[in-house]
C-alpha cells in the first residue's frame, strides 16, 4: 500500500473519505479532520505571522505572493525521511495550501523512486468531484472514488430538487473576506443557486472577487453569509467591526430582516473535499428554514445578532 502525504486540508479528508487515513504519513499543518489525523506529522508551516487583522494578515499574504513565493513552507528533510509513495498538493491557490512547485523543490534532489505528485486544482463544483476520482486513481482505488462521488452528487441533488419547490429565491452576498471585502467564487455561486437561492457576487468556476462595501450596498441583499477563508466563527468575528462600524451597515435589508448569518468557513466552505455536501446543507438552511433543518446551527453557522 502507498504511503500517503497530503499538503492541504481537503486533500487529507479526501484521502480518508476514500478509506486510506491508515496510509497517511504526513500531512499539512492545517490538517485538522477527521480529528484522528492530528496523529500524523505536519510538514508544513506558514512563512507569514498569521496573527493580527484581516487587514494584516492579508497586506502580509500579498507581500509573499508579489515576490512569486508560496505562502506556506514545506519541511523538505521531513519530507524525504517519510518517503511517500504519493503526495496530494494543489495548484489552484498560492493562498491555500503548499504549491505544486515547493513540492516538486523538496523532492527535486531525491534518488530512486520519485513519488506520484497529484496536484489539485477545484475551480468549480465539478472540479472537486473530478479531483476526489483524480486521488482515488492514483491510489488505484478507482472504484471507491466512483463511489464517494456518486454518493455526495447525490446528496447535493436531493437538495437541489427539494430547493426548487420553494416560493422565493432570497438574494445572497457571500463573503470570504472581511477586509478587504472579497466575495465568495469558485464553487460558492454554484451552491448558493443549488441551496434555493440568487448569488449575487463571483462567478462559478472562478477565483473570489475583491468587492467594494458600496457595492454591497448597492445590491441590497436579502441574506448576507460571512464565512472568512480559514477561520472559524469566533476568529471571524474579532474582524466583524471593519463593517458593522460602518454607517451604512444598519440600513442593509439583511441587516434589518436579521438575516446576516456566520458559518464556519475554514471547516466548510473553503475546503474542497468531501464536506462540500455539508457546506450546501448549511447554506440551504439558511435560505430556506422553512424547507431544511439539518441540525448545523451553533456548531457550523449562527445568526448574527
Amino acid at each position: 500500500m502507498p504511503r500517503i502525504v497530503t499538503l492541504l486540508p481537503s486533500a487529507t479528508e479526501i484521502v480518508c473519505a476514500l478509506g486510506f487515513e491508515d496510509q497517511l504519513v504526513g500531512r499539512s499543518h492545517e490538517c485538522d479532520f477527521p480529528r484522528s489525523v492530528v496523529r500524523v506529522p505536519a510538514l508544513t508551516e506558514p512563512k507569514f505571522n498569521p496573527e493580527g487583522t484581516s487587514a494584516e494578515i492579508d497586506q502580509r499574504v500579498k507581500k509573499i505572493v508579489g515576490d512569486a513565493l508560496s505562502v506556506y513552507r514545506v519541511d523538505a528533510a521531513k519530507l524525504r525521511e517519510l518517503r511517500p509513495g504519493v503526495i496530494v498538493t494543489q495548484s489552484q491557490c498560492e493562498v491555500c495550501a503548499v504549491s505544486e512547485r515547493d513540492v516538486e523543490a523538496a523532492v527535486a534532489e531525491w534518488l530512486g523512486a520519485r513519488p506520484k505528485i497529484v496536484s489539485l486544482a477545484p475551480y468549480g463544483l465539478d472540479d472537486i468531484f473530478t479531483d476526489m476520482q483524480r486521488v482515488a486513481d492514483a491510489l488505484d482505488a478507482h472504484a471507491r472514488g466512483t463511489e464517494l462521488v456518486e454518493r455526495l452528487r447525490a446528496r447535493l441533488g436531493e437538495i437541489a430538487d427539494k430547493a426548487r419547490g420553494a416560493s422565493v429565491r432570497p438574494s445572497v452576498a457571500t463573503i470570504e473576506w472581511i477586509d478587504p471585502l472579497m466575495a465568495g467564487g469558485n464553487w460558492m455561486p454554484t451552491l448558493v443557486e443549488m441551496a434555493g437561492a440568487s448569488n449575487l457576487f463571483g462567478k462559478a468556476g472562478e477565483h473570489s472577487p475583491w468587492m467594494k462595501f458600496d457595492e454591497l450596498a448597492a445590491k441590497d441583499p436579502d441574506v448576507i453569509l460571512i464565512s472568512p477563508c480559514g477561520f472559524n466563527m469566533d476568529r471571524a468575528a474579532e474582524d466583524l467591526p471593519a463593517l458593522t462600524n460602518r454607517a451604512e451597515w444598519s440600513g442593509l435589508k439583511a441587516v434589518r430582516a436579521g438575516r446576516v448569518f456566520m458559518a464556519d468557513g475554514n471547516q466548510y466552505f473553503n475546503r474542497p473535499g468531501p464536506r462540500i455536501a455539508e457546506s450546501l446543507e448549511i447554506l440551504a438552511e439558511i435560505a430556506h428554514p422553512e424547507l431544511f433543518h439539518f441540525g448545523y446551527e451553533g456548531a457550523g453557522w449562527r445568526r448574527l445578532r
